[in-house]
């Protein structure tokens, strides 16, 4: 997020009067509606607004890739992370591997309509904003600065990107001073973001807020969603509603070959891996048409074009995730 006041995908926005395209269908059109004009101007600007996504990949998708990561599980990790797990009485989620890779959302959130201390704290872990335009993922991250000495990975800094909150998780589970309590925290934050990191729209950036500016129409819709959230859930969506189902599926498919080559690379190497398939599949837009409808508003109608394009870099990146979750979980727990 390089602008501190900006909001990404988990804060719904009700002030912004219209979102704007990244693909700008026009240039020189700016918002118009002004919120001066009462109650019958906030409603409309409610209605004109798309709705944000409120989870990355949303929960099907983070449960997906705990599936495929917990068969890939060694013995050795399974029983260690178990035990880690059984020792947390957070009440969250159901305290299950695959249930706790969607409990970094529901942390965030619980407190979002009170004293916003875990929200604002660790809203901005779970994305990377790699521009589009430059592919610096080093600005992005304001240039990796290090963990102050003696801080807890889960207690800040607020403004840490996902590919460095991941490293700081990594590195404390693998210290044996580390307080038992913190490192059920940060297997917990681990389980989640590693699969945030996947979702292509996590790891880029069009001065859209990744794709949340964007507004859509799907089929027959009347109702804008944005393309973020597209990505989040819909998409996912169509793979099947049954986490276990599709997980298990898409596990099977997964060769050995392409495993080994999965499980290798850096986070900051998949998260450039993720930044290239933004590019190339969620912000390919060729042949979407504009649709402005009675308000003025912009938005994108997407069509089976578009859906058969990105389906196939879903499934991999699901795919990939569970991998190499299981991956990092190994080589920590062994």
């Amino acid at each position: 997020m390089p602008n501190r006041g900006r909001r990404r995908s988990d804060e719904l926005q009700v002030d912004c009067p219209r979102r704007r395209l990244a693909v700008r269908l026009s240039a020189s059109r700016r918002c118009r509606t002004s919120v001066l004009k009462g109650v019958f101007a906030s409603i409309a600007i409610w209605l004109n607004c798309p709705t944000a996504s409120l989870h990355a990949w949303g929960d099907l998708g983070h449960e997906i890739i705990g599936i495929i990561a917990l068969a890939r599980l060694t013995p050795a990790a399974k029983q260690q992370i178990d035990a880690l797990l059984a020792a947390d009485r957070d009440n969250l989620t159901a305290p299950d591997f695959v249930s706790r890779t969607t409990w970094a959302d529901k942390y965030r959130d619980s407190d979002r309509q009170t004293n916003r201390i875990r929200y604002i704290t660790t809203r901005n872990w779970h994305f990377v904003d790699i521009e589009l335009a430059d592919g610096d993922l080093d600005a992005a991250c304001k240039h990796h600065p290090k963990l102050p000495l003696g801080t807890a990975a889960s207690t800040g800094p607020a403004e840490t990107c996902l590919v460095d909150k991941i490293d700081q998780f990594i590195n404390e589970l693998r210290r044996s001073v580390t307080a038992k309590p913190e490192k059920i925290l940060a297997l917990k934050f681990l389980l989640h973001l590693i699969g945030d990191l996947h979702q292509p729209l996590h790891a880029a950036n069009n001065h859209d807020r990744g794709g949340n500016d964007i507004s859509v129409l799907v089929g027959d819709d009347r109702k804008p969603a944005n393309l973020h959230s597209y990505w989040d859930n819909q998409l996912v969506q169509q793979l099947g509603d049954a986490p276990k189902i599709v997980g298990t599926s898409l596990e099977k498919r997964i060769s050995e070959s392409k495993a080994a080559a999965w499980s290798k690379g850096s986070t900051a190497a998949w998260a450039m891996e993720s930044f290239r398939q933004a590019k190339s599949s969620a912000y390919d837009l060729t042949g979407v048409e504009p649709f402005i409808d009675g308000h003025g508003a912009e938005s994108l109608r997407l069509n089976a074009a578009y859906d058969q394009r990105s389906l196939p870099a879903v499934r991999e990146q699901l795919s990939k995730a569970g991998v190499r979750l299981a991956a990092v979980l190994n080589k920590i727990f062994k």
